[in-house]
């Protein structure tokens, strides 16, 4: 119903402001709901809305688009919201303890953590802003100071908010569950696990686009086979933690064929046909898939459960922050590297080499047959050199960036190794309560 683009951005932000704790709302459900030993079928259900949202959501928000409106993908919301506002009014119930907690918070002064607000709004500003304009403003080379002002604002921000939430008797945003060992290692590796999904999912679809000519509808449709992918190595995952195997090799298991994934993606070329596209992406989801579940459960474990909201609050935080991570790093990776293969390119594109004088006396000889034109033809040899320059160029900074994030996968998977043994037994519970 945005009229303009103002109005599309105020109702984006209260659409985030009303939906940001649904996710780790959710999750929260999850572990008061069910024992220790269904956490790994219960967390995996979950997984499977979570990795296929930006598997489907793509297709069905180009389709939707092309043969509709783009206020479709907003009025298809409706129903659905109303649905599961229904079913949540319905079915779902606090548990005991949050009854009595908030009993004891009504005799207590309204003790709000303004300051603390205050402090996370300005971090996650300086943070959004920093990694959307970063590459546009040359990061730290930016000629007006603003990457650098917005950079400092953000160390000086967040080690406030670091500072006032640990003394603060209600902090807005609960740090005492990094103390954990697994929690720490866990939200490492789920913000740059999801760092390296959602770049590899902007990236895939972007080389496609360019450098194959598919439209955005053709170009979901090569990622949406590893849905199924997802929802089978989760269906095995779960299974095998309901079977009490220890989470922490599931995850590293993941993380290796995340890693294989991703390097698939970087032999590849342009001279591939579509399926040849789908099977790292197949393999790349199928990595994240085997992660998801087996990671919320080594991350809870040792959770006390009075702090257990905030640690869902906070993995929650980190899992969204490291999709924008990776969708920016892939971004600047892409444009450096392109800038350097163009370069390197053409030190070898001289008429002194040989391939050089036969390419460009064979296409201008093509041209000129067209044209009848001598120095048009020239020219026109001329810019289709440059332009294959430019899409060999590009094709290869896309391969470098998967390159890259096939090492952060690598890298994670030796973390595991540093993590507690992370089995939620029959009877056993789900931090020391």
């Amino acid at each position: 119903m945005a009229t303009s683009l103002g109005q599309l951005i105020f109702f984006r932000a209260m659409q985030g402001l009303a939906g940001g704790g649904l996710q780790p709302s959710s999750q929260a459900i999850l572990l008061d709901s069910f024992p220790p030993e269904k956490q790994g079928a219960a967390q995996t259900l979950f997984g499977v809305a979570a990795l296929l949202a930006p598997v489907v959501g793509p297709i069905l928000g180009g389709y939707i688009t092309d043969e509709y409106s783009w206020r479709w993908v907003f009025y298809i919301n409706l129903p659905v919201g109303a649905l599961a506002l229904f079913l949540c009014w319905l079915m779902v119930q606090d548990p005991e303890y949050l009854r009595e907690h908030r009993k004891e918070l009504k005799k207590q002064p309204l003790n709000f953590d303004f300051i603390g607000l205050g402090l996370l709004v300005l971090t996650i500003v300086c943070w959004e802003v920093v990694l959307s304009k970063g590459q546009e403003w040359d990061w730290l080379s930016d000629a007006f100071g603003r990457v650098q002002v917005l950079l400092a604002l953000f160390f000086i921000a967040g080690a406030s908010l670091v500072f006032c939430e640990r003394r603060h008797a209600s902090p807005i945003v609960n740090f005492r569950p990094l103390r954990d060992r697994n929690f720490a290692i866990s939200s490492l590796i789920i913000f740059l696990a999801f760092a390296v999904l959602y770049g590899t999912s902007t990236l895939l679809p972007a080389v496609l686009e360019s450098l194959f000519g598919y439209d955005a509808f053709h170009a979901g449709l090569v990622l949406s086979p590893s849905g199924v992918s997802a929802i089978l190595a989760m269906i095995v995952v779960g299974a095998l933690l309901g079977r009490a195997l220890d989470a922490r090799w599931l995850i590293a298991a993941g993380l290796l064929i995340l890693a294989a994934g991703n390097f698939w993606m970087s032999q590849l070329n342009l001279d591939i046909s579509p399926w040849q596209a789908v099977w790292p992406r197949v393999v790349i989801i199928a990595g994240l898939g085997m992660i998801f579940a087996p990671l919320n459960v080594a991350a809870y474990l040792y959770i006390p459960r009075t702090l257990r909201g905030a640690a869902v609050g906070l993995f929650a935080l980190l899992r969204n922050e490291g999709g924008s991570f990776g969708t920016s790093m892939g971004q600047t990776i892409i444009e450096r590297r392109e800038i350097f293969h163009a370069l390197r390119l053409n030190e070898n594109l001289d008429r002194l080499n040989p391939a050089v004088r036969s390419y460009l006396g064979q296409v201008q000889h093509g041209f000129l047959q067209q044209t009848g034109d001598p120095a048009a033809s020239h020219q026109m040899a001329l810019q289709s050199l440059e332009d294959l320059r430019e899409q060999q160029a590009s094709a290869l900074a896309y391969f470098d960036a998967f390159l890259i994030f096939t090492v952060v996968a690598v890298i994670l998977a030796f973390l595991v190794l540093l993590m507690k043994r992370s089995v939620a037994e029959k009877g056993a519970h789900l931090a020391a309560e």
